[in-house]
């Protein structure tokens, strides 16, 4: 078959060349069973999909010729390794049509003279030697011809993945390009919130209706008139809301006040929320939840006070964790929802680790255990990381007992684990928030400024799409969002009136965050209507 000119291009820039781009469309309508429009654009174009030196290939293969095909391998330009590698796929169908045809003899010549002749390593030789001797033992000479195709057309598949471009194209390669375009689409587009697939009509950018940006949601709508729109305000505390986080599953949301409550609030269907239950057994202002893993069971941490465990669905406390002059900062559940660990703000209380009856399992205590100010556990139970002398972070590896510690130069007031548990954000008063990756590999931190805080305890959270974005209290009464690769924010949220102490994004809701607040109030924050919307309201005004 003929071949187009190779110096025509294509592109505004003039970067693809046109023989290229008819290949890998022929290859992909093939790939996509649409074999009679990729024969017909091979005969009106007079490109091939598969190169001459590879149709060369095919046919000697197909009709058994291994000298030719022999010749064909060491005549085309590929990488010595490479060549070897094909040269061994040829000789192993050889070896093994001669042992079909009961010429011994023949494939033990083949293995000793021309096998060892590539270089190949020992590995290969005794695998080919011990294919012999199997196949001889499960009488392979009575194979008949169609499987003898059959095989060569498997060797034929082996050497398509193997050969390197021009002679053979990577699997799939237009949806390789179009796919790795879209990510880049993706990668770049600061506000990328959306679940599904992408559309590849236009270039891919989001506006900023895709992530939460203000104190309202939106029901599902049938028609732009049949909108209905809820304020979501949550003004049940009756002072300061010190801590907001919610469930795993999305369905419920807890906070935390110096009205010594913490109130569990039910997610309804269409985003509202709903008090579920008020939960007073605390003397001292309540300062951190956390929910177990399967999100039946809640902790509560009064501050300089006791910890208490809540059962979700009724309400009720199931235990009190009572130890004298332990006095709990922070808490974290193991992924079993059985095991739990507190830190404690005395020096030398150190960390423990409990079962839901009060048992101790574990102790960390001593000199070398400071006063521990948050702690949190990785999502497969791996990792405990904790921050301890106000400027340090001890990640221990609860497999290996191993452990590494980062120092910041600015003290740590809180820290918060990405939802993958490969990351982990922790906020510094020096107005920065960091981020650490978990395994260790990097050097330096990634960077996050903006927001104000230099006095108080400000917490943040990883949220939005695959925890694509950092949410962060702060007191001068706003929220900061950030997307994860700018140290900028990307959004600024006004509506409290006082220092935001805490956020959480709903990790089942990519598009609703809880904001705490010296205000008294909790504030759920969703999209904002969409330009598309907003367009239509101005036409309806």
């Amino acid at each position: 078959m003929l071949m187009e000119n190779s110096s025509t291009m294509l592109g505004s820039n003039g970067l693809i060349r046109k023989h290229e781009f008819v290949r890998v469309i022929i290859q992909c309508l093939d790939s996509l069973g649409y074999r009679k429009s990729a024969s017909f654009l091979e005969s009106e174009s007079g490109i091939s999909y598969k190169s001459l030196d590879f149709e060369m290939l095919k046919s000697q293969i197909l009709c058994g010729n291994w000298d030719g095909c022999t010749d064909t391998l060491n005549e085309i330009k590929v990488m010595d390794e490479t060549r070897a590698s094909a040269l061994f796929i040829v000789f192993k169908q050889c070896l093994l049509e001669c042992l079909n045809h009961g010429d011994d003899a023949m494939a033990l010549a083949i293995l000793r003279k021309v096998v060892s002749a590539l270089r190949l390593g020992k590995d290969k030789a005794h695998s080919l030697a011990q294919s012999i001797l199997s196949l001889r033992d499960t009488e392979f000479g009575k194979m008949d011809d169609n499987i003898v195709q059959e095989l060569r057309k498997k060797s034929l598949v082996e050497l398509e993945k193997l050969l390197p471009p021009p002679i053979m194209l990577p699997e799939r390669r237009l949806e390789h390009l179009v796919e790795t375009a879209v990510s880049a689409q993706i990668d770049s587009c600061m506000y990328h919130n959306m679940l599904g697939a992408v559309s590849i009509y236009e270039d891919h950018c989001c506006g900023r209706d895709q992530i939460p940006t203000e104190t309202i949601q939106h029901n599902e709508m049938q028609r732009i008139l049949g909108d209905r729109i809820i304020r979501m305000i949550l003004t049940d505390h009756k002072n300061e809301v010190w801590f907001v986080q919610f469930s795993n599953n999305g369905e419920y949301l807890a906070s935390a006040s110096s009205d010594c409550t913490a109130i569990i609030w039910k997610v309804l269907e269409e985003g509202k929320l709903m008090l579920q239950h008020t939960l007073r057994s605390h003397q001292n202002p309540v300062s951190f939840v956390a929910w177990s893993p399967d999100d039946t069971k809640l902790l509560t941490c009064g501050n300089g006070e006791v910890l208490k465990l809540w059962d979700v669905e009724t309400g009720t406390c199931r235990h009190t964790f009572r130890d004298h002059g332990f006095i709990v900062s922070s808490c974290a559940w193991f992924p079993d929802s059985n095991r739990l660990v507190c830190g404690s703000s005395d020096p030398e209380k150190g960390i423990r680790m409990w079962d839901c009856h009060g048992n101790e399992i574990k102790a960390w205590r001593g000199m070398r255990m400071p006063k521990i100010l948050d702690l949190a556990v990785t999502p497969d139970g791996e990792n405990l990381i904790s921050i301890f002398l106000d400027k340090e972070l001890r990640i221990l590896n609860m497999v290996t007992n191993s452990e590494r510690v980062i120092s910041e130069k600015h003290p740590i007031t809180s820290l918060s684990i990405s939802g993958d548990g490969k990351f982990f954000i922790v906020n510094l008063n020096s107005q920065e928030i960091h981020m650490w990756d978990v395994a260790g590999k990097w050097d330096m931190p990634l960077k996050y400024m903006g927001h104000k805080q230099d006095q108080y305890v400000i917490r943040s959270c990883f949220g939005g799409l695959n925890s694509a974005f950092i949410a962060s209290g702060s007191e001068n009464s706003q929220v900061y969002i950030w997307n994860r690769r700018n140290p900028k924010p990307i959004e600024i949220l006004s509506g409290h009136s006082m220092t935001v102490n805490c956020v959480s994004w709903n990790p089942k809701r990519p598009q609703m965050l809880a904001s705490a607040s010296d205000d008294n109030t909790i504030r759920i924050w969703g999209p904002g209507p969409s330009k598309k919307m907003q367009m239509q309201t101005e036409k309806l005004n």
